[in-house]
């Protein structure tokens, strides 16, 4: 069996696509069904709500967008504690000696990114990263989202008023529908005017981005 090996960002980051091609070769060795991609990152961000780590936005061969995220050892170990208990041995079994891997020496870290310099250099022609990491804790408004996709605010906020976004019995403001606040994707903040504004997580930006890109609409 070929060993997966974790793709790591930093001296002590993973990528959450490679950690998933762990997961899945694992669940398939006990013969349970394999977690898509889209289904394992919404579960990712629930286990580690509050939890300080960066995001990125890969663009799929199928025309879809996956928003993953960098993650640190101990992370890593937090989402694969929701495996069965034979499937989480042996993911922590195999994060462990990942963890051993990581460069103690200079010259082991110039190797080291060498090695990931030609990794990513052949994954290129399948997989394209966007530069837009933002941090988990960061609260952005409709202006701060639509420029990440390049679109106005204005055209922003009439194509959640088309998904059912804001709520429609408020007239003169904009506010969430509890259901996208009761997902994490959003919350309502008090300006210093009093005024209420409704804010987007990053889980929400990442929602929005993959909601407008699957329906082709950015």
């Amino acid at each position: 069996m070929n060993q997966i090996v974790l793709n790591q960002a930093s001296a002590n980051q993973f990528s959450s696509i490679e950690l998933l091609k762990i997961i899945n070769q694992v669940r398939n060795q006990f013969g349970e069904s394999q977690i898509r991609l889209n289904d394992f990152h919404p579960r990712v961000f629930d286990e580690l709500e509050g939890e300080h780590y960066e995001t990125f936005v890969v663009n799929n061969q199928n025309n879809t967008v996956t928003v993953a995220a960098f993650l640190n050892h101990d992370q890593c170990i937090l989402v694969a504690m929701r495996e069965s208990k034979g499937v989480r041995r042996k993911v922590l079994e195999i994060l462990k000696q990942q963890q051993a891997q990581i460069p103690q020496t200079y010259a082991e870290a110039l190797q080291l990114a060498a090695n990931q310099a030609r990794q990513l250099e052949l994954a290129a022609p399948k997989v394209e990263y966007y530069d837009k990491i933002v941090e988990r804790s960061t609260l952005l408004n409709a202006s701060q989202v639509a420029q990440k996709i390049k679109i106005s605010a204005v055209k922003l906020n009439k194509l959640l008023d088309i998904f059912d976004v804001y709520h429609k019995g408020v007239k003169r403001a904009r506010l969430f529908q509890q259901w996208f606040i009761d997902k994490g994707f959003g919350e309502v903040k008090q300006t210093e005017l009093g005024f209420s504004q409704p804010m987007f997580t990053t889980k929400g930006e990442a929602w929005v981005i993959e909601k407008l890109t699957s329906e082709g609409l950015v």
